[in-house]
């Protein structure tokens, strides 16, 4: 039999060759760790549904994120949990949250470490949706606005997006006042990089950047994340924000339309799932991409690890180095930690 002179296994001969002509490289610096906070002191209390993660007030925060950093880490992202909820989310603007006193206690200790927050109102709202409700509180004087001109009856019980942008901009001006390098905001409303852009320049923080979770999808993989953060809905759910799962493309015009506005870095989320949509956003963006491995990605190789099926740590590996081929530039896991470790 007459081979070809190309022999593809050549150059996956031993693992010092493999190594040489690996394509892409997956390092700690791609990554960013997500971290929990919560108010009180010397508080590390476990979150049931996601192995190996906390909720942290924010003086054992800072001390975590002192170890992340000494790992190589370079940044973390913060949520807010455990505050105190309402129709209005009056704690997510608060320069006394747990992620303000968090951000302040983290760039005081470990100042080189960027801190990033993420900016969303659904774990400071009673009811748990990312924005305030339409008509839930007759009081509030309206501003004009194309969501406001109809009848208000029309669309009472639907998330009110320009007033809820105003407090988004409202709470990313609050973390950047604490010491945040970068604000991320989640909740997918129309307009709030914008506005977010415009305030932080108003007030000054025009260094703050902005990482826009630009292509969020409604998943079925933020199961585990929704109970770390106490922010399950209480009624309905997100696809009237979230990109419908069939909807590449759209997602694709949301990075494009946050770029405009002012967005320093734009995200998919989930990522394996989406790994089509990160590849097509490195296809036609300049701009650095993030994706985020969500709490179901991660937890999905916990269970599996865990009944025998994998191995966890080759299975871990492998769907970080997928992400990155796919074109992330950024890497938001809660491995993180663990392969830092195994990078090093």
């Amino acid at each position: 039999m007459s081979f070809p002179q190309t022999r593809f296994r050549r150059l996956r001969v031993n693992a010092t060759m493999r190594r040489m002509v690996s394509e892409i490289r997956l390092s700690v610096d791609d990554l960013v760790y997500p971290m929990f906070v919560c108010p009180g002191k010397q508080v590390k209390e476990p979150i049931e549904a996601m192995a190996n993660c906390y909720r942290f007030s924010p003086d054992l925060a800072a001390k975590e994120a002192t170890a992340m950093a000494e790992l190589g880490i370079p940044a973390i992202l913060l949520f807010g949990t455990k505050e105190k909820k309402d129709a209005i989310a009056s704690r997510a603007s608060a320069m006394d949250s747990a992620v303000c006193q968090a951000i302040a206690k983290i760039k005081a200790k470990c100042p080189q470490l960027l801190v990033m927050t993420d900016v969303c109102l659904c774990a400071y709202t009673d009811h748990g949706h990312c924005g305030l409700i339409m008509a839930a509180d007759a009081k509030r004087k309206r501003k004009s606005s194309p969501f406001a001109t109809p009848a208000v009856q029309q669309y009472e019980g639907h998330i009110d997006n320009d007033s809820t942008i105003e407090v988004l901009a409202s709470m990313a001006l609050a973390h950047a006042r604490a010491g945040a390098d970068i604000v991320a905001p989640s909740d997918m409303m129309d307009g709030r990089v914008g506005l977010i852009r415009e305030t932080l320049d108003t007030e000054g923080y025009v260094e703050c950047g902005i990482m826009s979770y630009s292509s969020k999808f409604a998943s079925a993989f933020y199961g585990p994340f929704r109970d770390a953060a106490q922010s399950t809905p209480s009624f309905g759910d997100r696809r009237t924000h979230q990109i419908d799962p069939a909807c590449g493309r759209q997602g694709l015009r949301q990075m494009e339309e946050d770029i405009v506005q002012g967005a320093d870095i734009v995200m998919v989320k989930p990522a394996l799932p989406y790994l089509d949509v990160i590849a097509l956003a490195r296809h036609h963006f300049d701009v650095p991409i993030a994706a985020y491995n969500v709490s179901g990605e991660y937890m999905m190789i916990h269970a599996a690890a865990k009944a025998g099926l994998l191995d966890y740590e080759a299975a871990m590996m492998e769907s970080l180095l997928s992400i990155k081929r796919a074109g992330a530039d950024i890497i938001i896991t809660y491995f993180a930690p663990e392969a830092a470790k195994v990078l090093k």
